[in-house]
């Protein structure tokens, strides 16, 4: 569980980033943090592991106030997965990329085994075990950022706009990947993402940031119902939520969107 309790932050003595948040993230929770750039996401993230910590105000891990923690002694309960995935990049192996957390948290050599192997496979990554990091796509590199976060077997994931340069299949096939390690494991999945269609068909709940505070706190069907007018937060409207709103319906996807709007002709006639 992650708490804030009137969390400010500025960098340096420049403006305030985060103003005052007071949020609570239960344990389990698949959670999309939106807002426009700048807004705050990022940085509120990151105050969530300790990358930073607050000018004022608390944030809580399981209970324990995390002003005096660095994120390495967080690490085995929340991974993080940068923006930009080269950040992350240590070792010449893929294999060796995903081992560098449990290594050095000197875990026996056949558990740091049986768990890069568990988390390459559940990111597609086992035939790339021997490839130097640098030489995959941009997509294979977020794969591998989440990767080396799993290896280490954290209750929390936050990720930083992981869908970004992947195409369709590999967003799909990632975010599928993410609902089940939330609904099966019970791993608590933050998501900062500007894909409004990935907040919607993937999160349970949604907090929006914008200019530093917590706008919005509630499910995604409440923000995307066409009632808010998101261009006030700098967010647009999915094109299917939309088009839903149109025809008084609420479809996730446009097989659902056909079908209920089939089964409200019927109705009609």
């Amino acid at each position: 569980m992650i708490e804030t309790k009137e969390v400010n932050f500025a960098y340096r003595r420049g403006e305030p980033v985060i103003n005052d948040i007071d949020c609570r993230i239960e344990d389990g929770e698949f959670i999309a943090l939106l807002g426009h750039n700048g807004s705050g996401k990022t940085t509120l993230s990151r105050l969530f592991m300790a990358l930073m910590h607050p000018r004022s105000g608390a944030v809580y891990l399981d209970g324990e106030d995390i002003a005096k923690k660095e994120p390495a002694d967080l690490a085995d309960r929340i991974g993080y997965v940068f923006q930009n995935p080269d950040l992350q990049i240590l070792a010449d192996t893929v294999w060796d990329e995903v081992a560098y957390g449990p290594r050095n948290k000197k875990l026996p050599a056949e558990q740091v085994s049986a768990q890069v192997e568990e988390a390459l496979a559940a990111t597609g990554l086992t035939d790339f075990a021997e490839v130097y990091p640098r030489t995959l796509s941009f997509g294979q590199k977020r794969r591998l950022g989440v990767a080396a976060a799993l290896a280490l077997k954290p209750r929390i994931l936050i990720l930083d706009e992981i869908t970004n340069g992947q195409d369709s299949l590999e967003k799909e096939q990632m975010m599928n990947y993410l609902r089940a390690i939330n609904e099966k494991r019970g791993i608590t999945v933050i998501l900062i993402t500007h894909d409004m269609n990935i907040a919607r068909l993937y999160a349970r709940r949604v907090l929006v940031l914008h200019n530093g505070s917590l706008v919005f706190d509630d499910v995604p069907e409440e923000l995307f119902n066409g009632i808010k007018d998101l261009g006030e937060w700098g967010l647009e409207q999915p094109t299917m939520a939309a088009l839903s709103r149109a025809f008084g319906l609420y479809a996730l996807t446009v097989g659902d969107f056909c079908s209920q709007l089939v089964l409200k002709a019927g109705e009609q006639q």
